[in-house]
Order: structure tokens, then sequence, then C-alpha cells
């Protein structure tokens, strides 16, 4: 078969000839959330002690998703985040996490409206 030939049976058959049809695109996470998140990750590490002795929960590390499930709030008040950190390597050796922080971004990223808790998991 030839290319003339895949080309045809790709517009008969309706599909790709360059390989697999793209899905549907997500809705880009907007420059604000991807600070809020960086800078609420950033100051429960400095809160905490420094990457030296405390890591944050995986989910403030995923700026692609804006931070997933620790992304808990966000509103006209800015971003709330709520999540667990403890010693470097808790999540994957499944030892307990030693601290909780909720904390709020303001909407444009760039300030700390409020830590509203960085203590003991709750």
């Amino acid at each position: 078969m030839n290319l003339r030939t895949l080309s045809a049976m790709a517009v008969i058959t309706g599909a790709s000839v360059m390989g697999a049809t793209p899905g549907l695109a997500q809705d880009p996470i907007p420059a604000s959330q991807v600070r809020a998140i960086n800078l609420a990750r950033n100051t429960a590490v400095a809160e905490n002690g420094g990457l030296t002795v405390y890591r944050p929960q995986p989910c403030m590390f995923q700026t692609s998703t804006g931070g997933g499930d620790c992304l808990v709030n966000q509103d006209a008040n800015g971003y709330t985040f709520q999540f667990l950190g403890g010693v470097p390597g808790w999540p994957e050796n499944g030892s307990s996490p030693t601290t909780e922080t909720e904390i709020q971004i303001a909407p444009d990223g760039r300030s700390v409206n409020e830590v509203l808790y960085n203590g003991s998991p709750r």
C-alpha cells in the first residue's frame, strides 16, 4: 500500500493518516493559578523549615492541573489550597504526614492572603 492509497482510505473511513486523532483539549490553567500553587507551596516549605526537613503533598507539585486535589476553593477571594506535608519521602515510603497547611493566595496569584492553618494534621 502506498501513501496515496492510505490517504484515500483515511478519507473514506474518517481516520487520520498521520496518527491518532487528538482528544479534546483541556482548558489551560490560568497563569494566576500556576503562580498561586507555586507561592502556596513555597510559603509552606519556608514556614515548615525548608526542603531539607519538609516536603508538601505531591499534588502541590501538579502545576499542570493547577493543584489537583490540593486546590479546595477558587473564588473572588483567591485560591485556597489545603495539603499535608512531612519529612522528605513521606508519601513514597508510607510514613505519616506531620503537618497540614491551609493557605489562601490572592486572585492574581502574587501574594499570600492568609495562612489559615499550619499545624498537626486535623
